[in-house]
């Protein structure tokens, strides 16, 4: 694929969207495309991650448990591991091709880097996560709401 290709795919993804076409280039130029053979697992939950990875091919079952079945399956336009591009932190679950794939590897290094140079992009992803964490409490807040609800009744 050529470097315009790849921008196009960044562009499919949804926060990597909000980067613009100019941050997308230096992403494009840097970033690492990766062949992974089905069975072959791309991360293991609980190592450290220094990279995110969009799907450009194939799929992905995302497990937590080993022992259990995949809590998802993600294939292409999804980002694994989006938080791996902004912060120090660790796989939260194993990533295993079920089919032979491709992804684009963004290390977080890079996409820190191109960051420092467009503040307005920062700016727009640092507000979708924002919404993001509200959404995810409110959610949360239902589930509690709800638990509780049905314990009052019993």
């Amino acid at each position: 694929m050529s470097i315009d290709d790849d921008i196009k795919f960044l562009e499919s993804v949804p926060l990597l969207r909000l980067v613009g076409r100019a941050g997308l280039r230096i992403v494009a130029i840097g970033a690492e495309q990766r062949y992974v053979h089905g069975g072959e697992i791309l991360f293991h939950k609980n190592t450290h991650a220094d990279s995110g990875y969009a799907i450009q091919e194939g799929a992905f079952a995302l497990t937590i448990d080993p022992e259990r079945d995949p809590v998802q399956t993600a294939g292409p336009g999804i980002l694994l591991a989006e938080m791996a591009l902004m912060a120090d932190t660790y796989y939260g679950m194993t990533a295993t091709a079920t089919t032979s794939s491709t992804v684009i590897r963004i290390p977080r290094s890079l996409f820190l880097k191109m960051l420092e140079g467009y503040p307005d992009a920062a700016r727009r992803i640092r507000d979708q996560i924002a919404i993001r964490a509200e959404e995810s409490e409110r959610d949360l807040m239902s589930i509690y709401n709800a638990m509780r609800s049905s314990t009052r009744g019993q």
